[in-house]
């Protein structure tokens, strides 16, 4: 029996499942993460990402249907491998001044990934004739531009605020006294 040869819509459709996991993965991350935020700003962002993330996973759902597919996901390993990398990045920088500027890069690290792989589907579900799942997706993608605009604008904030450490430095330089952060 030959192979059957591989269309845009079996691509849309195992997109669409890595997509679906890394979204319910992205609920989880960013719920941890706004326990691990220092500045309620950055917490608040979190917060209310996760809720609309789960939000965005019943998008993914109505695209299933939309497109007559059972709803599934399927291990993304881009997303594994950026959850695992935040997980380190907590535990090196947990208590550090740096911490919720990190948080901040990993958490764009996720809505990097997001923004491209619905701005793929989006197209795709537009060229297979899905304009219904075209237009949920799109809302999605949108939000996800909005949250990482929303995570620059508080990275700017944050990244000051953590470099600011005593600098009285010695010719070994080690900075003499304890790094501080300037109070928010």
């Amino acid at each position: 029996m030959a192979n059957k040869q591989k269309t845009l819509q079996d691509a849309f459709y195992e997109t669409l499942k890595d997509v679906y996991y890394a979204e319910r993965q992205s609920v989880k991350a960013l719920k941890k993460s706004a326990k691990a935020a220092e500045h309620e700003e950055l917490r608040q962002a979190f917060e209310t990402h996760a809720e609309e993330s789960a939000n965005q996973v019943e998008r993914l759902q109505q695209v299933f249907e939309i497109i007559g597919k059972p709803v599934r996901g399927k291990t993304c390993e881009a997303m594994q491998g950026l959850t695992a990398e935040m997980e380190e990045d907590l535990e090196d920088f947990g208590d550090s001044p740096a911490a919720d500027a990190v948080l901040v890069g990993c958490a764009q690290a996720v809505e990097h990934y997001e923004i491209a792989r619905y701005g793929t589907l989006k197209t795709w579900a537009s060229q297979l004739g899905y304009e219904d799942a075209a237009k949920l997706l799109d809302e999605t993608l949108q939000e996800e531009k909005k949250t990482d605009e929303l995570l620059t604008q508080i990275a700017e904030r944050i990244n000051v605020e953590g470099s600011e450490v005593e600098a009285d430095g010695d010719e070994d330089g080690e900075t003499k006294g304890k790094g501080r952060r300037k109070a928010a």
